[in-house]
């Protein structure tokens, strides 16, 4: 049986995944409140890796049901909650909205996480790496803007991909540029106007904005201390943790 719409279901994720991200906004969207775990999935326990089998976040939690893709969490709360809608009216326009949403999960996901904010953040601040200069002028200068060329010819010059409000397509295509600025690279508007404009319209929307302060407090806290942190700012944090003190690496090849 599904939990009650009026229950908090539980995510465990990182406030600073683009993938916990697009799940968050949705919920916002939907109006269902949440609880959070907010672990960096390198420092799960035995028991996140039973709900996360292959050690990735977003995990949501609603009574029975444990789902551990963003992809398949954002369709079941759209199946389990219908209002409000998240995704676009019609075979045609859905089918876009997902390989757009397949789009950005993959290849953002690749480009703008695994190319950018790896060599930034994660890998300096998990694995104590140092970022590779030669790599990440490949990525900024060949890789970046190979994918910002294509989402220009997508994109709207005016509101969402689909009308007016925000749905599937437009959040996870705009979850990735929030990492993206904190690797120090936004599309420049003269080269990409479109997606400039939309990148802004949609972190400046109240689901992504009310999300920012957390984020910003994230990035800047060193991960042990980043619970207490968002506490303190009064994250629904959940009552117990996931996390572990120690990293360890995914099964995953990235």
């Amino acid at each position: 049986m599904l939990a009650a719409m009026s229950e908090a279901v539980t995510i465990v994720g990182s406030y600073l995944s683009p993938y916990v991200r697009k799940v968050l906004v949705c919920l916002h969207v939907k109006g269902v409140p949440y609880q959070i775990d907010p672990i960096v999935p390198f420092f799960g326990d035995e028991r996140f890796g039973k709900l996360s089998p292959l050690r990735r976040i977003p995990v949501l939690i609603d009574g029975d049901v444990t789902l551990s893709d963003s992809t398949v969490i954002c369709e079941y709360l759209e199946e389990s909650r219908p209002t409000a809608s998240f995704y676009p009216s019609g075979a045609a326009a859905r089918a876009r909205a997902r390989w757009l949403e397949e789009f950005a999960d993959t290849r953002l996901g690749d480009v703008f996480i695994w190319r950018l904010f790896n060599q930034v953040a994660i890998g300096p601040a998990v694995w104590g790496e140092k970022t590779d200069r030669e790599k990440l002028r490949h990525t900024l200068e060949v890789e970046v803007p190979a994918v910002l060329d294509y989402l220009e010819g997508e994109l709207p010059a005016a509101g969402f991909l689909f009308g007016d409000a925000l749905g599937i397509a437009d959040t996870a295509i705009a979850a990735f540029f929030r990492n993206a600025a904190f690797a120090r690279m936004t599309p420049d508007p003269q080269r990409w106007p479109r997606t400039a404009g939309f990148v802004g319209r949609a972190l400046a929307s109240e689901p992504f904005a009310r999300l920012a302060r957390l984020e910003d407090a994230s990035i800047r806290t060193p991960i042990a201390e980043q619970r207490r942190v968002l506490a303190e700012l009064g994250a629904p944090l959940t009552a117990e943790s996931y996390g572990t003190p120690t990293p360890r690496r995914g099964i995953m090849a990235i």
